[in-house]
């Protein structure tokens, strides 16, 4: 998995294709990284006041990493294809 996130619903959505790919639920993985459900749900669905702990605890428990590097530029024709 390689995915570019640059906003927490970007974040989100990237935890839950690796969640569903795993086949687990959210319940599963709150237990795998002690958290609670509702927890899991609020990340996946971009809320922006989740902790960077939290989110780093998640992309542990799916054996993921956060990695930073320079942004890559894209054109106006790039953002089109995402909306």
């Amino acid at each position: 998995m390689n995915d570019l996130a640059r906003t927490p619903k970007q974040i989100g959505n990237t935890i839950r294709r690796a969640r569903k790919a795993r086949g687990w639920s959210q319940t599963v993985l709150g237990q795998k990284s002690n958290l609670r459900q509702e927890t899991i749900s609020l990340i996946e669905t971009g809320n922006p006041s989740a902790r960077m702990d939290t989110i780093l605890t998640v992309l542990a428990a799916l054996d993921l990493e956060l990695r930073i590097h320079t942004r890559s530029q894209s054109s106006s024709s790039d953002i089109e294809e995402i909306f």
